[in-house]
């Protein structure tokens, strides 16, 4: 498909909300909600994924990135449905009858608002870090005579280990993010905190007829997961999702696995909720989509989400989901089995380094080269991986690509060559590539086995089943047609990646090494 790619930042007005438009002016629209305290900027991770095949409509909060603070009251009587309205009143100026929605925390919250009482206007909604109810009002208004008299800079301290991890925060994404905070409109931050204060949609959740998708990060203060399983049990059909090593700031702590769940559900949406065809209140059967505790006219079954503590995160198995994500063929699918492939081939610790560097500039190129190289060409049954590493090998030794040599030689001995099979073909490269070539190429290599053994035997990558060269996504419970990252070990829940050698930095197709120069490969 055609990558189109428009932008356009909307006019603030005392009597409208800022906002931006990316993405083709003809694709589906999207509409994403920010966090208090954040601007429209905290969706730039999954930005350039979505807009390839969505209309994307960022917007930001009263007081917040170009939005005035004058939109919601300042004497503490601002609502949810205030917030809501002026949401809608973009959607309505943009000629949308009917939208997808995804919102993270309060941003959230005005999706599942939008969804049970203007049910007409969204047609798929996924709730990020929110809640039904954000806690006692007391502490919401506390806080926001905190802000009124001393201004955000009160909450900025705070911030992390709640949004993200120092690690996080010391990034140039997240120093911007907490340069937004300290930015933010004192008035309105507070009248945001007076929304939440006054905000509760435990009644209204079962009334939400939208697909839904809800995610927790699972190191996230301010809206536990158990925020989230009280919407998902709630909310007919709704699918969730845990997120290891995530904060409060998901998306922006952990992209590619909320960048991956939103795509598949937003691929998903030409399909009914099963969940809706027929309700266990009109019929009497049970949902096919069961809640983890009983409920009213449901069964005590499992809920088909991605809570079991023997999973581990997505990011660590963006995989397409066989059951009802994209379909083969199309660029979610491709996303998702090149992004499985390309972990597989060159390990998790290599690929997390690569995201965790990719830039709002860079990102398109990423999913590009994802997609591309790893989703059509690696992903591909005419030749296994192992003859795939030796072709490979030679391209780059042709080309004098050392610093991806040194990457594809570790590749290799994952994919199942050996040693001196590495060897032949350096050797055979030298009759072909010519013999300066394949002298470098014998140092790179002898380079690599040699940080492979200081390494110790942790290091040494398993020869894979030659027989088997190309991934199979696991297979998903038909009943349960949601994402199902493969089972770990059960006493090791969360995925950690092995460590680099932080003294010979490597490459990952599409990633810009900041400690080097730029290097690419297919």
């Amino acid at each position: 498909m055609a990558h189109h790619h428009t932008h356009r930042a909307g006019v603030p007005s005392v009597t409208s909300l800022h906002y931006d438009l990316s993405g083709p002016a003809t694709a589906p629209p999207l509409i994403l909600g920010p966090s208090v305290g954040t601007s429209l900027a905290v969706w730039e991770p999954q930005l350039p994924a979505l807009a390839r095949t969505h209309r994307v409509l960022r917007w930001d909060l009263p007081g917040h990135g170009g939005s005035p603070a004058a939109l919601l009251p300042s004497d503490g009587s601002a609502t949810i449905d205030q917030l809501a309205a002026l949401v809608l009143r973009l959607a309505d100026d943009q000629g949308w009858e009917r939208f997808a929605y995804a919102g993270i925390s309060l941003g959230g919250a005005v999706g599942l608002y939008l969804a049970a009482h203007h049910p007409d206007r969204v047609g798929r909604l996924s709730v990020l870090c929110s809640s039904a109810r954000f806690g006692e009002p007391s502490s919401w208004r506390e806080r926001a005579r905190l802000v009124r008299e001393e201004g955000t800079e009160a909450m900025v301290a705070s911030r992390t280990g709640v949004w993200f991890s120092r690690e996080t925060a010391a990034t140039p994404r997240g120093r911007a993010l907490l340069a937004d905070l300290r930015a933010t409109d004192r008035a309105g931050y507070a009248a945001c905190c007076d929304v939440l204060a006054d905000y509760d949609m435990r009644a209204a959740l079962p009334s939400v007829t939208a697909p839904t998708l809800v995610v927790a990060g699972r190191e996230d203060p301010a809206t536990p997961p158990a925020h989230a399983r009280e919407i998902a049990d709630a909310v007919p059909g709704a699918s969730l999702l845990e997120i290891a090593g995530a904060g409060h700031l998901a998306g922006v702590e952990r992209p590619e696995a909320v960048t991956s769940a939103l795509l598949s559900h937003l691929a998903d949406a030409a399909r009914p909720n099963p969940a809706h065809a027929a309700r266990p209140d009109q019929t009497g059967a049970a949902q096919p989509d069961l809640t983890d505790a009983p409920q009213p006219n449901q069964t005590n079954a499992p809920r088909p989400d991605l809570t079991d503590a023997s999973q581990p995160d997505l990011a660590d198995a963006a995989r397409p989901n066989p059951a009802h994500a994209a379909q083969p063929g199309d660029d979610v699918f491709r996303h998702a089995a090149g992004m499985a492939v390309r972990r597989a081939v060159l390990g998790d610790a290599h690929v997390d380094r690569a995201v965790a560097r990719t830039t709002p500039f860079t990102a398109r190129f990423q999913d590009f080269i994802t997609r591309y190289a790893w989703g059509e060409i690696w992903t591909g049954d005419g030749l296994d991986r192992r003859t795939r590493s030796c072709i490979t090998l030679t391209a780059l030794i042709a080309h004098g690509h050392d610093a991806e040599l040194a990457m594809h030689v570790r590749a290799a001995l994952t994919n199942g060559l050996t040693r001196e099979e590495i060897g032949e073909v350096l050797l055979q490269s030298a009759i072909y590539c010519g013999v300066p070539a394949a002298n470098s190429a014998f140092a790179t290599a002898q380079r690599v086995f040699d940080e492979i053994d200081a390494e110790g035997p942790a290091a040494t990558p398993p020869r894979t089943d030659a027989e088997h060269p190309t991934h199979t996504p696991p297979q998903a419970n038909p009943q349960h047609p949601t994402h199902t990252p493969p089972q770990t070990n059960p006493q090791h829940p969360t995925h950690t990646p092995p460590q680099a050698n932080p003294q010979h930095p490597t490459h990952t197709p599409g990633e810009v090494d900041t400690a080097s120069h730029s290097d690419t490969d297919k």
